[in-house]
């Protein structure tokens, strides 16, 4: 237990360089993934990942592709500092007695740690998707590019952009605490399962590599390993994250309906969009997160954050 509690800085430094690399490099394929998730049959401005990074360019500029950028370098620390700790410290928890982790003890490791994420995870999330939908609503609408106050109504022509903080003010004003974890249920959907996936997968993956002289992996073996884990986990629980996004997209286009909650989210989009469309923005999802967990677990395991907490 003290082992943890000492690590912790160590281990927030270690989540935020990881963190806010990974989220710089890949951020305009996430937007893109979310674009995609929220577009509807019938109704379908990018025809392909491509398709939409080229569009928003064209549109929005290059900075375009990183609406909603600066919530996620804001709380990507505390997400990943929760995720990786709590990960850690269900292991250790798991394996005081002495005794190897079973792979029952690793997926529940995995567990405790998703579910302790979403603390962070769903505002988080919640508020980077009204910026980076606000593009494909406004091309949508054929009006310019900005969020509209009026929740769940459809966005109207307001003459002022919305940043996180004023759509943050504005749900704390009307809806208290609660109204920032609109779709709490549906990230612990996606985000529990997805853990329970990526840190067993990960942590034998990893093992392979380890040599009996040190006990560490080499830096590209524990790059791959959070990479094939990251990918792996994303494409799993991506009808989930599916789900999350529409539940927690706030302003809807024309015609675009809301949902009460989870099952009548999945029961609507299965009648009028189909089962592939649990699949929207799986590629692009695997693309972001096969790349983020491989910075992840390399920076973790190259010690970086502890390295600098010995040096202060």
């Amino acid at each position: 237990m003290c082992i943890f509690i000492f690590s912790l800085p160590a281990k927030l430094i270690n989540g935020g360089i990881a963190g806010i690399i990974g989220v710089t490099c890949v951020f305009p394929i996430d937007l893109t993934k979310t674009r995609l998730q929220n577009q509807r049959n019938g109704q379908q401005i990018y025809k392909s990942m491509w398709d939409c990074l080229r569009k928003t360019i064209r549109s929005e500029g290059y900075f375009g592709m990183y609406r909603g950028v600066a919530v996620n370098l804001t709380l990507v620390t505390p997400e990943k500092a929760i995720k990786l700790a709590a990960n850690d410290f269900f292991r250790q928890h798991f394996s005081r007695d002495g005794k190897k982790l079973t792979l029952v003890k690793e997926m529940l490791s995995g567990c405790g740690a998703g579910t302790c994420q979403v603390i962070i995870t769903t505002p988080m999330e919640m508020l980077k998707i009204q910026l980076q939908d606000a593009g494909r609503l406004a091309k949508h609408l054929n009006t310019i590019p900005v969020l509209s106050r009026a929740y769940n109504v459809g966005p109207v022509l307001v003459t002022q952009k919305l940043s996180a903080t004023q759509i943050a003010s504005e749900l704390l004003r009307t809806e208290g605490v609660k109204g920032l974890y609109k779709g709490l249920g549906a990230t612990l959907l996606r985000d529990v399962p997805f853990s329970v996936i990526y840190f067993p997968l990960f942590s034998n993956l990893n093992k392979l590599g380890m040599s009996s002289a040190d006990g560490k992996a080499p830096f590209l073996h524990s790059f791959l390993a959070g990479c094939t884990a990251g990918c792996t986990a994303a494409v799993a629980v991506n009808p989930c994250d599916v789900i999350k996004t529409r539940l927690q997209s706030l302003n809807k286009g024309a015609n675009e309906e809301a949902y009460s909650g989870i099952i009548d989210c999945a029961t609507n989009i299965w009648k009028k969009e189909g089962p592939s469309a649990f699949l929207k923005g799986s590629v692009c999802r695997a693309l972001v997160i096969a790349p983020l967990f491989g910075i992840v677990q390399v920076v973790y395991f190259l010690g970086v954050g502890e390295a600098v907490v010995e040096f202060v």
